[in-house]
């Protein structure tokens, strides 16, 4: 009779390891889903009630029901009859809106020519005591010059407020900034902007509103790049704007502080037109976009990054300005030159 085979080695402990690892594991990457659950039933739903009693009943699901499959199902289910409910909440151009967004702007295109109703050109003396003025306005593609990028900055490091300007022969300049529309006694919360709290809102603007509210009003920062993107991509993206601004004013759309936020959005219509720049985290994290678009070489490169940033801040320029007519060409004086488009 031979040797004994050896004792089969015992896996079970082995086996029950990777069990609890893959409980964990599935465990962890449904508490996120169940925390923005509360939110949106606190902020978006019924209330806090709501979101405590839905938190309540997914962890029960989660620790009591057994086996644990189907208690981990369970509140995967019960999360997704809460984003199935969230997602059918629908955004309205029918509400009580602050003075400043209150106006829909339309930008109507025949041929080259852009008629724009709705310009914002206010006459500030405080951020809430201003003379309000929209506009009809009436530009020229075939004049499209170039574009700028102005950065507005209040002094957190990590996040800043972009809007783009395209500039024309004539000298004029029509801004274009992405924000929420804020409704009467509401103010803007960076953790509501993930939420739907806010429709999406195109200002159509003159700079000397634009850019003076910020920096004579708010007491913000502003720097103003002038971008190396050809007149013919500049109208391009015009145009792309033109049809979002009359597609908002027929159908609403909420601002997401991720998604479809200042920066995102202008990398969507880039996008659009085949134009955008492989994704990198400066676009959402858009304090450090200036930085990105001089690594890139969309801005002049002829000086070091540090100088560029300090020469293109305007901000003296636009308070000695005020609301002089020629504003815009002002806070122009002694920029950086635009760079060749490529």
């Amino acid at each position: 009779m031979g040797p004994l085979a050896p004792p089969a080695p015992d896996r079970s402990g082995y086996r029950s390891a990777l069990r609890l690892l893959g409980r964990g594991t599935l465990v962890l990457l449904l508490l996120p889903a169940i925390s923005w659950g509360c939110l949106a039933l606190s902020l978006d739903g019924p209330g806090r009630v709501a979101a405590v009693l839905y938190a309540l009943a997914s962890l029960v699901l989660l620790v009591r029901l057994r086996p644990w499959p189907r208690g981990w199902l369970a509140a995967l289910g019960l999360f997704l009859l809460v984003l199935g409910g969230w997602l059918t909440i629908a955004p309205s151009n029918e509400r009580e809106w602050l003075p400043d967004v209150r106006a829909l702007p339309r930008m109507r295109l025949a041929g080259e020519r852009l008629e724009v109703t709705n310009v914002r050109d206010f006459r500030y003396r405080s951020e809430t005591d201003f003379e309000a003025r929209w506009e009809e306005r009436g530009y020229d593609l075939a004049q499209v010059t170039g574009l700028d990028l102005l950065v507005c900055d209040w002094g957190e490091k990590w996040i800043v407020h972009t809007i783009l300007s395209w500039e024309f022969a004539d000298g004029r300049h029509l801004a274009i900034s992405i924000e929420t529309r804020k409704e009467v006694g509401e103010g803007y919360s960076a953790v509501r902007g993930f939420f739907r709290q806010f429709e999406l809102y195109y200002v159509v603007g003159d700079e000397r509103d634009l850019v003076g509210v910020r920096t004579n009003v708010r007491g913000e920062r502003v720097r103003l790049y002038r971008l190396d993107v050809a007149p013919e991509v500049a109208r391009a993206l015009l145009r792309s704007y033109a049809a979002r601004v009359e597609h908002l004013a027929v159908e609403p759309a909420w601002y997401n502080a991720m998604t479809q936020n200042c920066t995102t959005s202008i990398r969507l219509h880039a996008a659009e037109l085949g134009r955008a720049h492989p994704w990198d985290w400066r676009i959402l994290i858009n304090g450090k976009a200036e930085e990105l678009l001089y690594l890139r070489g969309q801005v002049d490169t002829s000086l070091p990054f540090a100088e560029l940033r300090a020469r293109s801040d305007v901000t003296a320029a636009a308070q000695a300005a005020g609301d002089a007519p020629d504003f815009s060409a002002r806070i122009r004086a002694g920029l950086p030159p635009r760079p060749a488009a490529r």
